[in-house]
């Protein structure tokens, strides 16, 4: 992998990630593009407040009211930049591209919001890129986590994808985004509870516990979807949404700076081919199936970081051919999920898209 360092008009970091093999016909890549934009100074509002009756955090930011919404694919700001239309990328070309959020959600001592952009290929999508392509995500991910977790205020990194209009997206470039926390999520508060209690009441590992349950729950394995040597995927005993699968490499490890090298090598496989299983859920002839994809990993500093497990949890809100899984009343004002697929069936099904 190549890295380049550069800055945007208005001062935000710009990060290439390239391989280390040239494309056919191409020379090795330099990269000196100027961001031409006449851009001025970034302007945030983002303010983080406690909520004293759940004791969790909400991230105030109204400044991202202004930001790009549904643009023409012509004037995509994730495109490269040519003659007349300059981009968030100043170069022509890139394999993939890492930048500062200009409407973040957190920023200074309130975090970091950065965009990761796939591919410069606008019209693809993740399941699309190979598995070199996808390997070099998968290092701009873990260089992002090992450069945050350098900031002082950051507690937690958050890499995630949201997929569809459905999800809420607004720039259809395949893209990605990573938060960059100043404490430790309320869900990951919750997870590192589970394994402490775990470990105070039987002595072992949670995580670990899971995942053996899944790999010995009976000889058919009902709700493991797919194995590697070195990753498992399944869908967890109470998913809660329709379709959700979660991907954990079998030798635990905190975060995705402690994957090795045998596991840096198979996660792409493995992972493409769930992107692509997901797109073939709903038959042929339907729309890709809107999803979230999101790493988790081990705050820096909370107690308990040692047991944490990273791993990575894709889920849909689509639970059937043109119909969503809405969060209504019990989900969103209890957060008690209602799910209307089976796990057991939703693994079934899974399976049955396997690529031949």
């Amino acid at each position: 992998m190549k890295k380049t360092v550069t800055r945007l008009a208005d001062g935000r970091e710009l990060i290439y990630y390239d391989s280390d093999s040239p494309r056919p016909g191409e020379e090795d890549v330099v990269r000196d593009a100027v961001d031409r934009r006449p851009l001025g100074p970034v302007a945030t509002t983002s303010e983080i407040r406690s909520d004293p009756l759940l004791g969790d955090a909400v991230a105030i930011a109204s400044h991202r009211q202004g930001r790009t919404y549904h643009p023409p694919a012509d004037e995509c700001p994730l495109c490269p930049s040519r003659e007349g239309r300059l981009s968030e990328i100043p170069d022509s070309s890139y394999d993939v591209a890492v930048f500062e959020n200009r409407f973040p959600s957190l920023a200074g001592d309130s975090g970091r919001c950065e965009v990761v952009c796939f591919t410069s290929d606008h019209d693809a999508s993740f399941a699309d890129l190979t598995e070199e392509q996808a390997a070099l995500v998968l290092d701009a991910w873990t260089d992002r986590t090992t450069e945050l977790a350098r900031l002082p205020q950051v507690e937690q990194v958050f890499p995630f994808e949201n997929r569809g209009e459905e999800i809420g997206v607004t720039l259809g470039h395949p893209h990605g985004q990573i938060y960059a926390y100043p404490f430790v999520t309320p869900r990951t508060a919750l997870m590192l509870r589970s394994a402490e209690r775990h470990r105070a009441e039987t002595g072992r590992n949670l995580f670990d516990d899971v995942v053996a349950r899944e790999l010995a729950e009976s000889p058919e394995r009902t709700r493991v979807v797919l194995e590697g040597e070195h990753w498992v995927a399944f869908v967890p005993y109470a998913a809660h949404w329709p379709y959700e699968v979660h991907l954990y490499p079998r030798r635990r490890v905190p975060d995705l700076r402690a994957l090795d090298d045998a596991q840096r090598a198979e996660f792409p496989r493995l992972y493409l081919e769930l992107l692509r299983r997901f797109d073939r859920i709903f038959g042929e002839g339907q729309p890709r199936t809107p999803y979230i994809s999101a790493w988790h990993q081990a705050p820096f500093s909370a107690p308990g970081r040692d047991d944490y497990a990273l791993h990575l949890e894709l889920f849909t809100i689509r639970r059937t051919s043109g119909k969503l899984k809405f969060l209504a009343g019990s989900e969103s004002g209890m957060s008690v999920f209602i799910n209307d697929v089976p796990p057991e069936a939703a693994a079934g099904r899974l399976r049955e898209v396997a690529s031949e």
